[in-house]
């Protein structure tokens, strides 16, 4: 299911939901976002961790001392 119609599905289907739940649903989605935030900046880390030892190599210095 593209994007797209997912995203109207989830629309559709707020119609439908009584409005004493929007704030439940509101936070579910701020829960959602901070989560996925949370995996880039974790895999981010992990990446720069797993980098580091090619980065800090004198052959590296040298490649870039003239940038």
């Amino acid at each position: 299911m593209a994007n797209l119609a997912k995203k109207e599905l989830i629309m559709r289907e707020m119609e439908h939901i009584p409005e004493p739940l929007f704030n439940e649903i509101l936070d579910f989605i701020y829960f959602l976002k901070t989560k996925a935030l949370k995996e880039k900046l974790e895999t981010a880390i992990a990446s720069e961790s797993s980098l580091k030892k090619d980065w800090l190599r004198e052959e590296e210095d040298n490649a870039w001392q003239d940038l």
